[in-house]
């Protein structure tokens, strides 16, 4: 019922940018929230940023400052403006909506940069 498709995983050098899109589609009820997850080999899958339906937005200590998390709430999409990437945000990026009905998860999109 719900689809979410990703866009905008790249390899990139350190210190570049990215954005990175994703578009809700199907059932969509209400939305609570729109997040972005992320999960690095031999590391389990953490919360990156987040924003409420509201508007409020929260972000891990380690992305603070370099990363911006933003929504779309007529195209149901969620963005996220990643800058001054470094090695370790190197990852497979998840996107995750939270709905009446439950949640949901995109299919993910690989992150890579580079030393």
């Amino acid at each position: 019922q719900v689809q979410l498709v990703e866009s905008g995983g790249d390899l990139v050098q350190n210190g570049g940018s990215l954005r990175l899109s994703c578009a809700a589609s199907g059932s969509i009820s209400w939305i609570n929230s729109m997040a972005w997850y992320r999960q690095a080999p031999g590391k389990q899958r953490e919360l990156v940023a987040i924003i409420t339906i509201g508007g409020a937005t929260n972000y891990a200590d380690s992305v603070k400052g370099r990363f911006t998390i933003s929504r779309d709430n007529v195209r149901n999409t969620v963005h996220l403006q990643m800058n001054s990437l470094k090695p370790e945000d190197t990852a497979v990026y998840y996107c995750n909506v939270n709905l009446f009905s439950g949640v949901f998860w995109g299919q993910g999109t690989q992150v890579t940069v580079s030393a």
